[in-house]
C-alpha cells in the first residue's frame, strides 16, 4: 500500500474544483502514486458526483491517517462543514463560494505544516468570489505564506507541465510595481529557492536558465541595464552559496527552446504565463517554493460555466499529485 498522503482541497465549489478533485482522487494513476485525501465539505462532492454522474465511493474520515485503512477503490474525504446553514449554488460567484475555497485550502495546509499529509494540491478557486468573502488573496503562493507563516516576499511561483519548470521573480502586480520588486536580492532569493526545491526532487546538480528583463536580455546594454546591474550580479551570489549551474540571461523570448536546464527563470508574470499556457493547455499546476510545505495548484480556472456537466479534465490535478508524491511526469511515464 502506498503510504505518502497528498491532500486536494476542493477549490472553489461552484466551479469544477471539485468534479475533478473526485476524478483525480478516483484516477488509477493518482493512486498508484499516492493516497489522496480529498478536503472540504461534502456537500460540495455529493453535488458534483450527482450532477456528473460520478459513481465513486467516498467515504468520510476523521483525519489523514484514517485514509490508509480504506480499500483502494474507496476515495477517502476529510469532511469539513463548511457550509453551515448556506447553500451551494453551482455556476455562481459568491462570497461564500470564496471563503468555502479558502478555508478547505486552509485545512489542507494546516495538515501539512503538522505533518499529516506529505503535500497539498488545490482545485482552482474564483478569485472574484474570495475578494467577495472579505479576504486577502492575490495568488495561492502568498495564501501559502500567510498559512505558514513565511513572509509574502518569500514565497515564489513555478509553473510545472511535462518536464519544463518555470519560476516567477513577481507574479501578480503591475509591471511598474515589478520593476521595482527585481532588485539582486530577490532575484538571488529565487534561485536559491529554486535549486532547493530542484534538490529536493532528485535533481542533485541543477542547471538553471535565467531570462532578462529587457527584449534580448538588452543586447548587452543597448535596451537598458537590469540585467547587468541587477540579474547578473544575482546569479553570480546564487552560483556561490547553490554549487548549481546558472547560465544567462537569455532573451525570455526564445530562453524555453534551450535543452538541459531543470528550471527556468522569468522576471514578471506574462513572461512565464504565456509560455506555459501556449505550450500546455490545461495540463500547467503551479508549484508554490520558499515555504516549508509541498503545495500546488493548477493554473487554469475554475469554470464555472461548465460546473457540474461532466466536461472538466482532471489532468492538471493529477499531474500536480504525482510530482509532488515523487513520480514522474505523465509524459515521461509514458515513454
Amino acid at each position: 500500500m502506498v503510504q505518502k498522503i497528498v491532500a486536494i482541497a476542493l477549490g472553489d465549489p461552484a466551479g469544477i474544483g471539485p468534479e475533478i478533485a473526485l476524478k483525480a482522487a478516483a484516477d488509477a494513476r493518482t493512486r498508484a502514486a499516492c493516497r489522496p485525501l480529498l478536503v472540504g465539505d461534502r456537500r460540495a462532492i455529493d453535488a458534483h458526483a450527482k450532477a456528473c454522474g460520478i459513481d465513486v465511493e467516498v467515504r468520510n474520515v476523521s483525519s489523514p491517517a484514517e485514509a490508509l485503512a480504506l480499500p483502494d477503490n474507496v476515495v477517502a474525504l476529510w469532511h469539513h462543514d463548511l457550509f453551515g446553514n448556506e447553500e451551494l449554488r453551482l455556476g455562481e460567484i459568491s462570497g461564500l463560494h470564496g471563503r468555502v475555497a479558502t478555508q478547505s485550502a486552509a485545512a489542507a495546509i494546516a495538515a501539512a505544516m503538522r505533518g499529516d499529509v506529505a503535500a497539498v494540491v488545490a482545485a482552482p478557486q474564483t478569485e472574484k468570489a474570495i475578494q467577495l468573502a472579505g479576504i486577502e488573496f492575490d495568488g495561492y503562493p502568498t495564501f501559502v505564506a500567510r498559512c505558514t507563516g513565511t513572509p509574502v516576499d518569500d514565497a515564489y511561483l513555478m509553473l510545472c507541465f511535462d518536464e519544463k519548470r518555470i519560476v516567477h521573480v513577481t507574479l501578480h502586480v503591475s509591471v511598474r510595481k515589478a520593476l521595482d520588486l527585481i532588485t539582486r536580492e530577490r532575484v538571488q532569493d529565487v534561485l536559491e529557492a529554486t535549486a532547493k526545491v530542484l534538490r529536493h526532487f532528485g535533481i542533485s546538480h541543477p542547471r538553471i536558465a535565467v531570462g532578462g528583463l529587457n527584449p534580448h536580455a538588452s543586447e548587452h546594454g543597448l535596451f537598458g541595464n537590469d540585467e547587468a546591474e541587477i540579474i547578473e550580479p544575482a546569479m553570480e551570489a546564487a552560483r556561490a552559496t547553490t554549487g548549481a549551474v546558472i547560465e544567462g540571461p537569455f532573451g525570455a523570448d526564445t530562453m524555453f527552446h534551450k535543452s538541459g536546464y531543470d528550471a527556468f527563470i522569468v522576471m514578471i508574470h506574462d513572461q512565464g504565463h504565456l509560455a506555459a499556457k501556449l505550450l500546455a493547455t490545461n495540463r500547467t499546476a503551479g508549484l508554490t517554493i520558499g515555504t516549508p510545505i509541498l503545495f500546488s495548484s493548477v493554473a487554469h480556472g475554475s469554470a464555472l460555466d461548465i460546473a457540474g456537466q461532466n466536461k472538466a479534465s482532471p489532468e492538471a490535478v493529477i499531474e500536480a499529485v504525482r510530482r509532488l508524491a515523487g513520480a514522474p511526469a505523465l509524459a515521461q511515464a509514458a515513454e
